[in-house]
């Protein structure tokens, strides 16, 4: 089955909601962590993507890990305002995010907000309890990202990064879609 007839299958429609991974998905990847508004680059057309998938889905939740707070590479207060600035620029190009989600602790301590489990899930569906998981796509660039969603039920969408290539066989395996931006995979919901 094709990746176009298989999401048009999906039925998505405002009552879904989209969660999208942050580093690799809507921004640039930075050697080492992003630690200040400066360092933050959109992705190629993630903009538009996002102003499209905003007229698509109800919610739109980002998740995201963010160890280097831990690491005490960057504060809280830095992060904030990265993702503040962030939203300010996507409402300017009519996007719209509803929350972003992260969590600040370092791996090793596998937090049970930490992706690839799902507290930041059931954080976003406290927030808004019209959240059904099973009507929800999760979009990230990582093995954590892909089991994310799959550990709520969500439908999957890999963008390819060849820095996963020691896990591109086991995502291949467990994502709905593979595709190479966001933009794409809006193009594939679009079918008109």
């Amino acid at each position: 089955m094709n990746n176009r007839l298989q999401i048009r299958e999906w039925g998505i429609d405002p009552s879904w909601t989209l969660f999208l991974d942050r580093d690799g998905t809507i921004n640039e990847r930075a050697v080492g962590y992003i630690e200040k508004w400066e360092s933050f680059r959109f992705l190629a057309q993630a903009i538009e993507a996002i102003h499209g998938f905003t007229k698509l889905f109800g919610r739109l939740i980002i998740v995201t890990n963010q160890q280097g707070i831990d690491k005490e590479l960057i504060t809280h207060e830095d992060l904030k305002d990265i993702h503040n600035r962030m939203i300010d620029v996507l409402e300017y190009y009519d996007g719209k995010i509803d929350a972003v989600y992260y969590e600040p602790s370092l791996a090793v301590y596998e937090s049970p907000r930490r992706k690839p489990n799902i507290g930041m899930a059931l954080d976003a569906q406290n927030d808004f309890p019209e959240i059904e998981f099973r009507k929800s796509v999760m979009i990230g660039d990582t093995l954590s990202d892909i089991e994310f969603g799959r550990n709520l039920g969500m439908k999957t969408v890999w963008i390819d990064n060849p820095m996963e290539n020691h896990n591109r066989e086991r995502i291949l395996e467990i994502c709905d879609v593979k595709v190479d931006s966001m933009f794409t995979f809006l193009s594939l919901i679009n079918v008109d």
